[in-house]
């Protein structure tokens, strides 16, 4: 706060930056979610283990979100092999499919 002959003037800048921090992270929550449903429902599905194991996670310091799978033949089904099996791109898929979805979902977000 400073005042200057008489008048006074407050700032707001760390509340707004502050609102507005929780809202990207909000909306990045949400495209993780919706990404790794989506890259779930493309996965082969064989025993279900890849499928169940497709996950999400936010970089709040990076403004990222990262969709991926610890299942050590995912690299496989997502790229193919060279013995000429063709990859699936799942995830490639669960991450761009529904990219103009998110672009709405952030200017609505930050409307608010």
């Amino acid at each position: 706060m400073a005042h200057v002959t008489g008048v006074t003037i407050d700032s707001h800048v760390g509340e707004i930056t502050g609102e507005v921090q929780a809202k990207i992270n909000a909306w990045l929550e949400a495209i993780g979610q919706d990404a790794a449903s989506t890259a779930a429902n493309q996965a082969p599905v064989d025993t279900g283990r890849l499928k169940n194991s497709i996950s999400h996670a936010v970089v709040e310091e990076e403004k990222t979100v990262y969709i991926g799978t610890n299942v050590e033949y995912a690299p496989y089904q997502e790229f193919g092999t060279s013995r000429g099996i063709p990859g699936k791109h799942f995830i490639q898929f669960g991450a761009t499919a529904h990219a103009g979805k998110y672009k709405a979902m952030l200017a609505n977000i930050l409307k608010e």
